[in-house]
């Protein structure tokens, strides 16, 4: 956390400055240079249009959940495989909403998400495929004021129904071998705090307070992970295509930036629970 703490506000410090800076110093890309350069660690960066795709709205009805959908399609006979995908909401105060990382053949090829939006901004999702190899597209979304936004629910409803999680299954779109991809939904109650929202009696600041490490396992074999930042959206949910293994089960792990952990387990069948 405070390593985590400790990048925001250098990355918060280099953003500023550099929006200070005339308007002759300024380059088309914005912030995203120096972004790439931090996150990924001089690695390069491959165009990857058509190969990666990013869906969001072009102009967010609510900045506080913008809905996002990362994805990688791959060409018939691609035998890579995705290994991570990073998004990064270039003018957000903390850039790097979430990386996930996907285990071999656990066949996630598509995420959707909801985050915050704190500006018309920029936003770069960056995939990892097996070949080592960096590919990155981006999108531009209008929107303002997500990341300090008030929470949608009070504080005492939020503390009572804190960690509560659910999964959903969804009926395969075609009638397919059992190999074929199937879509499931984690969604897990927690108010995701941004530091950034102030308490709408005492107008203090509210202290940051989020799930920063998920993980999702089909049996006893993990099919994804995720560290998160506090672009993510209050009550966090996660829908994701997988390969099923034949598992009976489905495990969820999560964990938060108090130390707290929540865990909950499904059977693999599960359509709404």
């Amino acid at each position: 956390m405070t390593r985590y703490l400790a990048w925001i506000f250098a990355v918060g410090v280099a953003v500023h400055f550099a929006a200070a800076q005339p308007a002759s110093a300024a380059t088309p890309e914005g912030a995203w240079p120096a972004l790439a350069q931090d996150v990924f660690r001089g690695r390069p960066l491959v165009d990857g249009t058509g190969l990666v795709g990013i869906e969001m709205p072009a102009r967010a009805e609510d900045a506080a959940i913008v809905p996002v959908t990362l994805r990688v399609t791959l060409p018939h006979g691609d035998a890579r495989q995705l290994r991570s995908m990073t998004l990064v909401i270039d003018d957000n105060p903390a850039p790097v909403a979430a990386t996930f990382k996907f285990a071999e053949n656990a066949g996630v090829s598509t995420i959707s998400t909801r985050v915050r939006v704190n500006s018309y901004t920029d936003v770069h999702a960056v995939a990892e495929l097996s070949d080592g190899q960096l590919y990155v597209v981006k999108t531009y979304v209008k929107a303002s004021g997500g990341c300090a936004a008030p929470a949608a629910k009070n504080a005492d409803e939020a503390v009572a129904t804190l960690g509560q999680m659910k999964f959903r299954q969804f009926a395969k779109r075609t009638d397919g071998p059992a190999s074929t991809a199937h879509e499931a939904q984690i969604m897990i109650r927690h108010p995701n705090n941004s530091g950034l929202q102030r308490d709408q009696v005492s107008l203090l600041y509210i202290p940051a307070y989020f799930v920063d490490e998920l993980r999702v396992w089909q049996g006893d074999a993990l099919l994804f992970s995720m560290e998160g930042g506090i672009s993510v959206s209050e009550d966090p949910n996660f829908r994701f295509d997988f390969r099923p293994n034949g598992a009976d089960t489905f495990r969820v792990e999560a964990k938060d930036t108090d130390g707290k952990t929540y865990r909950r387990e499904w059977p693999a069948n599960a359509t709404d629970m």
